[in-house]
């Protein structure tokens, strides 16, 4: 059974702010980790804390209310340094509403990280 864990965790995270839950858990790897670390230092949720059970672990969430839209990207599509202009038109409502998430050479980051240090890299969700 192949299972995307990026686009469970956007839809999970979508599915438990919509129901208004204070927090949600959601199944552990170093991707899942940082895209949560990327999310926590943009405001998006709160403290998240690893639980070991004995099968890969698991993360609990805490969500602060502040997430209106979170989906994945797929295709996972590349961006050169000088296109994400075009990317935040197509994914975001506004300018410096919402962030991109990129996993790039540097690590997992915002579009809007990226920018600054002048790299590209591949697309894996976004969050307004």
């Amino acid at each position: 059974m192949s299972r995307d864990l990026v686009s469970g965790l956007f839809t999970t995270l979508q599915n438990n702010e919509m129901a208004r839950n204070r927090e949600c858990i959601y199944s552990a790897s170093k991707l899942i980790g940082n895209i949560l670390r990327v999310l926590q230092r943009h405001g998006y949720i709160g403290a998240f804390e690893y639980i070991e059970d004995g099968r890969g672990g698991k993360f609990k969430i805490q969500l602060l209310g502040r997430i209106n839209r979170s989906a994945p990207i797929r295709p996972r599509f590349s961006v050169n340094k000088n296109e994400w202009d075009k990317w935040e038109e197509k994914y975001l409502p506004s300018r410096d509403v919402g962030i991109l998430i990129v996993t790039t050479n540097k690590g997992v980051m915002s579009h809007i990280e990226a920018k600054k240090l002048g790299i590209g890299g591949k697309l894996l969700g976004y969050v307004y």
